[in-house]
């Protein structure tokens, strides 16, 4: 039985795909994803660069991936992992008190004195009421974890959200303990942006148009640059504050809309991220950091199937990730969005079979596991938006589904540097290689220079 301190995965969950699994991979997946559990760190340097296991064991196993490929994908990335830390039992105990733990966030050393703690908590309470004990409460101690899940490009919401799709126990506590030592940077921004939304009583455009306003307003636009350390933080809300806000301010979601501005917001992400991985005579390449708004998507499909989450906190957390996805937009300049390079774009396998017969591809591919969480979450997401095929939102649709796959893969596996960083930029693209002319994507230079 899983549990705060033992995974336990089985054929049968297999997460949102719902795809059947054999006994096999199932032991092969709970091993792995225990041993990673035990011996490695939140971090696999001292830079705050994520361990990514879990989410890639995970995503191979959730699209069929055999024992021997979870197998070989674990050792590929566990070999630098840094080991786990020790706990200090009077940290732990010291946390029970939200005043003595304010002063332990945000503190890396403090992982595994946090991951201690939530297992705990779940072994007290459960999963389901810690969750809310420290998200959704809306006490000080709460609204703290809720903006910090938030940080590090979405990274400690992507780890919870395989822990609550998978029902993990043990995985809910690592993306707690996550969450509680990134920063909260995003803080003032979040609750500005809220609190002026009060103020709109117009409803709220749709998203898709927010990002070409975006796009349009010249001084959020070019408000990130180059040198910026963190594009968010020192470029777009340092230089272009008010406008930022401005248009943040103007996504309201009513709670009887819950379910398709998550379908929406989860289409526009992919839409997003999709369009930014074309540019003039050069392969295609998704944005790493627009990848990551994607590759998130997922979670807040898990957590409107949660009947013990408060509506309005569901509500609140998918307003503030449409907001994050203008503002990412926005540090990575902007790149143009044009749908006829999706519409138009033909396969480097010349068929537009089934993308999921192309898994086997992304199975042997030497990756960190971004490549296949993408490759599932965009599969996750024609599903999602399947029900709204009529709504003006809609612009991905039909095959154009089917190419997206295929772009997933092709991307990935086109050489050269996997995704590039800052999409808008023309910089971002020099190490990119050159498009063959030959091979004849279907989507001519003149086109990838318009866009919406």
């Amino acid at each position: 039985m899983a549990t705060a301190h033992t995974i336990q995965i089985t054929p049968d969950n297999t997460g949102l795909w719902q795809i059947s699994q054999d006994e096999s991979a199932a032991k092969k997946a709970t091993e792995l994803l225990q041993e990673d559990l035990e011996k490695h760190h939140v971090y696999f340097n001292h830079d705050g660069f994520h361990n990514h296991i879990s989410h890639h064991i995970l995503s191979l196993y959730g699209t069929g991936a055999s024992a021997e490929y979870l197998k070989r994908g674990y050792a590929e990335n566990a070999s630098y992992q840094r080991p786990a830390l020790k706990t200090h039992q009077k940290v732990i105990d010291e946390l029970k008190d939200w005043e003595t733990a304010k002063k332990r966030v945000g503190k890396e050393q403090y992982y595994p004195d946090f991951l201690a703690f939530f297992q705990s908590e779940i072994d007290r309470l459960g999963w389901e009421k810690t969750l809310y004990e420290y998200m959704f409460k809306g006490d000080e101690r709460s609204e703290d974890m809720l903006i910090r899940m938030l940080a590090g490009f979405l990274h400690p919401l992507i780890q919870l959200m395989y822990g609550v799709e998978w029902r993990q126990p043990a995985m809910v506590a690592m993306g707690l303990a996550q969450a509680a030592i990134h920063q909260d940077n995003l803080k003032g921004f979040l609750l500005a942006a809220e609190e002026a939304s009060k103020s709109v009583s117009a409803p709220m455009p749709s998203i898709a148009s927010l990002l070409d306003e975006v796009r349009a307003n010249e001084k959020l636009a070019t408000s990130a640059q180059t040198k910026d350390s963190n594009k968010i933080r020192d470029g777009v809300l340092a230089r272009a504050w008010d406008e930022t806000i401005a248009i943040t301010s103007r996504v309201k979601v009513k709670p009887e809309e819950l379910d398709e501005k998550t379908a929406e917001m989860y289409h526009t992400s992919i839409y997003e991220g999709s369009l930014a991985a074309f540019h003039p005579g050069k392969e295609s390449k998704f944005d790493f950091f627009l990848m990551h708004h994607i590759n998130v998507c997922p979670i807040f499909v898990a957590i409107n199937s949660q009947d013990w989450i408060p509506m309005e906190s569901k509500v609140r957390l998918l307003e503030w990730k449409i907001r994050l996805d203008l503002v990412q937009y926005a540090a990575r300049a902007c790149p143009p969005l044009l749908i006829d390079n999706i519409a138009s774009y033909l396969p480097k396998d010349k068929k537009l079979g089934p993308a999921n017969e192309q898994l086997p591809r992304l199975f042997v591919l030497e990756d960190d596991g971004h490549a296949i969480k993408l490759f599932r979450a965009v599969g996750l997401g024609r599903k999602v938006c399947e029900k709204y095929g009529d709504r003006d939102w809609l612009l991905i649709k039909g095959d154009m589904w089917t190419r997206l796959g295929h772009l997933v893969i092709d991307s990935v596996e086109s050489g050269g540097a996997r995704w590039v960083r800052g999409a808008g930029e023309p910089s971002a693209w020099k190490d990119v290689p050159d498009r063959p002319e030959a091979d004849g994507d279907g989507v001519s230079d003149k086109l990838q220079q318009v866009h919406l």
